[in-house]
């Protein structure tokens, strides 16, 4: 094609000059291209065209000055550049994993990359935070959790630390439990409740998302503060505890707003209370615990974190785009139909709610002499 050296060295010279205008061309469709220098080889000696190329490598402000600067995009500049496994450490059907599948919607059209929801159950939670905290902190892996995460150091003896094996990245929104009874039980509201469970001690079996979990000790704070006793029947996850308490086989659960309201409003169960200090928007009409049993109170909160040592660039896009969607119209009402208040903040909000949450349930944990797992 080329009948010397010199034309060789020619073309490679004209090439190179137009990569940058090529590569803004392709910006939208590959964004992440380049990640790592180029190599461009001439397959003769060096000097054919003298004057023209150079094999000095041009860094720095030089290879601005030379039309480079697209080329040397680094690893943050490029990220993501593939699938990112968003783990849930509970089973499909549960509040977390409806949170989760919402947001990760959100953030993939925001990332342009899939962010994909892994239900890791199992443990109360245990199992996907550590197969989460044991992930390389590149990015790629992140979890979901809500407010059992902090409840578990309460319970177990954990192989990593809740606070500070991870990188806190945000808040993504807060609510309460409600309180939600087979429409069998006669009960219709909280006093009704109490009355029902001290006539008949421990004749009510009450569902929960796991052993020590938040909704385990959610109604544990509430036997501890009414004087009721029932019985404890653990689930892995929201969704099992769900179909046996429209099936009959539990006849109380503090289960999450987001999985409660549907069957609510479908009249599968009945909903008699929510656990926040104010009625919610979700359910206005509907009164709080509190109102009936002064100082109860039950927060559930949902976040996301990263593992250990994720790097803070990644941390700020991560947070900057979760602000962004969880404030948006859209997300708002979706959140508010749901039970949910947006929450967001910096990452070290999110670190501050786990030094608080921890200590709280580790004395529920104490006074109701639920056994702890070794």
């Amino acid at each position: 094609m080329f009948r010397n050296k010199r034309n060789v060295f020619i073309a490679a010279t004209l090439l190179a000059c137009v990569f940058d205008a090529e590569f803004a061309v392709a910006q939208k469709k590959a964004d992440s291209y380049p990640t790592k220098p180029i190599r461009l080889i001439v397959p003769f000696a060096e000097g054919g065209a003298p004057g023209l190329v150079s094999r000095r490598p041009v860094r720095g402000e030089g290879a601005q000055a030379a039309g480079f600067h697209t080329v040397a995009l680094n690893a943050s500049q490029a990220y993501p550049t593939k699938p990112i496994r968003l783990i849930v450490p509970f089973a499909p059907g549960g509040g977390t994993d409806i949170v989760a599948r919402v947001m990760a919607q959100k953030l993939t059209e925001a990332l342009g990359e899939s962010v994909v929801v892994d239900n890791r159950a199992g443990g109360g939670g245990t199992i996907g935070v550590e197969t989460a905290v044991r992930a390389a902190p590149d990015g790629y892996t992140l979890a979901m959790v809500s407010g059992s995460y902090a409840t578990n150091a309460a319970l177990f003896k954990l192989p990593y630390d809740p606070v500070n094996d991870i990188t806190p990245i945000s808040l993504i929104g807060e609510s309460g439990f409600m309180v939600v009874l087979n429409p069998s039980v006669p009960a219709k509201s909280i006093p009704e409740l109490i009355a029902l469970a001290k006539a008949k001690p421990n004749s009510l079996n009450f569902g929960s998302t796991g052993t020590g979990g938040i909704t385990h000790l959610a109604t544990e704070l509430f036997e501890i503060m009414t004087g009721v006793k029932m019985t404890h029947v653990p689930y892995k996850g929201t969704g099992p505890a769900l179909v046996d308490l429209m099936g009959g086989q539990v006849q109380v659960l503090f289960g999450s707003l987001p999985s409660m309201m549907p069957q609510v409003k479908t009249g599968k169960i009945r909903g008699i209370a929510v656990t926040t200090a104010k009625r919610v928007g979700a359910a206005p009409d509907m009164p709080t615990v509190g109102e009936s049993v002064p100082g109860y109170e039950a927060i559930l909160w949902y976040a996301c974190w990263g593992p250990k040592g994720l790097a803070k660039d990644i941390v700020t896009r991560w947070n900057k785009e979760i602000a962004k969607a969880i404030n948006t119209r859209e997300m708002k009402e979706r959140m508010a139909g749901e039970g949910l208040e947006p929450a967001g903040g910096p990452p070290e909000q999110f670190r501050d709610v786990l030094r608080r949450d921890v200590p709280k349930w580790i004395k529920v944990v104490k006074e109701a002499n639920v056994k702890t797992i070794q």
